[in-house]
Parts: structure tokens; C-alpha cells; sequence
């Protein structure tokens, strides 16, 4: 009983992804960033924050990413709904799971899959990066490539994460950083430095809410109408 509730659910939830971002229109700003390694053939790794996951799951669907999910039982929601958007799904985290999480990564990395992981999930704090991301880039030679997610007008759901829920005809701007190379030798501290300016890249890229905008409530969550100009 409880596979069918985690199934239904991602039907429906895929359902809804596609419902709100299909009257949305794109913005993709730096693709050369990313594309050139898939010209090359070599995989990429692309870190975001957990916020702006739907954006993301619509526009890069059926593209061959190996996305990394929460092994906590509400993640079975999520992960149902990217699978139904053609992604393929490694289970695990960098704080439960971290060992069987990085080398799910690795392996799908090796299979020629380009690797998804929103640095400051499954739980926050929201804009924090966590280290695991560069971990798995540095052990399975990937360059990393930051994608910061804003919307000219959405909802931002009242969990943690703020998550971004684009409004109908609203514009997404997907900006596409440059790529950073980890190098094999690089010490915990060289991956702290480079996750903190990762971390300040998207955070300001990343469009701040007003402290104007009004809340309301769908289905007993608190959703946040937000304008962001990207």
C-alpha cells in the first residue's frame, strides 16, 4: 500500500510540475559552460540550491542526469516525481547514507551520466553548502557547474527550502556558471574555500524576496507570493 501512495503521488506531483512550467518560458544564460564537456562527451556535475528544483526537473528533463535524493521516507515523493521527468535516481545523502550516496554518484558519473546534487539539501539550512558535492566531484573528476534558478513571478512554498513554484507565463532564468575543476590533490580546506564561493556565486545571483510580499495558504501550506526579477 505504501508503493502505490509513493507512486500515485509522483504521478500527480509530476503531473503538477508539468502543469505550472509548461505555459512558463526559459531563459538559459552561460550553456556554453556545460555544453562543451557534453560535445566532449564528459560528464559535468551541476550543484543548485534545493529551492529551485521544479524549474530545473521541466527544463533538463530526459537529459541523462543522475539526480541525488534524500533516503529519508519523504524523499520517495520527489524522487518518483524526477523519474517520471526521465532522470535516473541515486538514494542517499552527505549527512545519512553519505558512503553508499557517493558511490551511486561515482558510478553513474563512470556510466556517462551528468550528476545533479542541491549542496545545501535534503534538510538546510537554505543557501549553505555542504562540502559532499565537491567530494564527489573531486573523487570522480568532474567539473562542477553552478546553476542559480529565479523567476520573474512565483510562489515560494513555506518549507525550508523556500521553494521556488513558478506562476503561469512567468520567465525562468536558468544562468549556468562557470565550471570549477577540483583537483585530486585538493585538501578539505581547499574545498571549503572553493564551496564558500560557490555559495556566495548563487547567493547573489539569486533573487532576494521583499519583505512586501503578501503570504497565503494553499492546501494548509504557507506559500509566499514573490516577484523576483531575474
Amino acid at each position: 500500500m505504501t508503493h502505490l501512495k509513493f507512486w500515485l503521488a509522483g504521478l500527480l506531483g509530476a503531473g503538477l510540475v508539468r502543469a505550472l512550467c509548461t505555459s512558463t518560458r526559459v531563459e538559459r544564460i552561460g550553456t556554453q559552460n556545460y555544453e562543451e564537456f557534453r560535445e566532449l562527451g564528459s560528464p559535468v556535475l551541476f550543484v543548485f540550491w534545493h529551492g529551485g528544483l521544479l524549474p530545473l526537473v521541466h527544463y533538463h528533463r530526459r537529459e541523462g542526469i543522475a539526480v541525488l535524493t534524500s533516503e529519508h521516507r519523504d524523499g520517495e515523493y520527489i524522487t518518483q516525481i524526477i523519474k517520471r521527468h526521465g532522470f535516473r535516481t541515486v538514494r542517499g545523502s552527505f549527512t545519512r547514507g553519505g558512503a553508499r550516496g557517493l558511490r551511486g554518484l561515482v558510478r553513474a558519473a563512470q556510466s556517462g551520466y551528468d550528476i545533479a546534487i542541491t549542496p545545501d539539501g535534503p534538510s538546510g539550512p537554505k543557501g549553505v553548502f555542504k562540502l559532499g558535492s565537491l567530494m564527489a566531484a573531486q573523487i570522480a573528476g568532474l567539473p562542477v557547474v553552478p546553476i542559480s534558478v529565479t523567476a520573474s513571478s512565483s510562489w515560494r512554498l513555506g518549507s525550508w527550502d523556500r521553494l521556488i513554484i513558478p506562476k503561469a507565463f512567468s520567465t525562468i532564468r536558468l544562468r549556468y556558471h562557470s565550471p570549477r575543476f577540483v583537483e585530486r590533490s585538493a585538501t578539505r580546506k581547499d574545498l571549503a574555500f572553493m564551496s564558500m564561493k560557490i555559495e556566495d556565486e548563487l547567493n547573489a545571483s539569486t533573487s532576494m524576496l521583499s519583505p512586501h510580499q503578501n503570504y497565503m495558504t494553499v492546501k494548509g501550506a504557507d506559500l509566499k507570493s514573490a516577484n523576483d526579477h531575474a
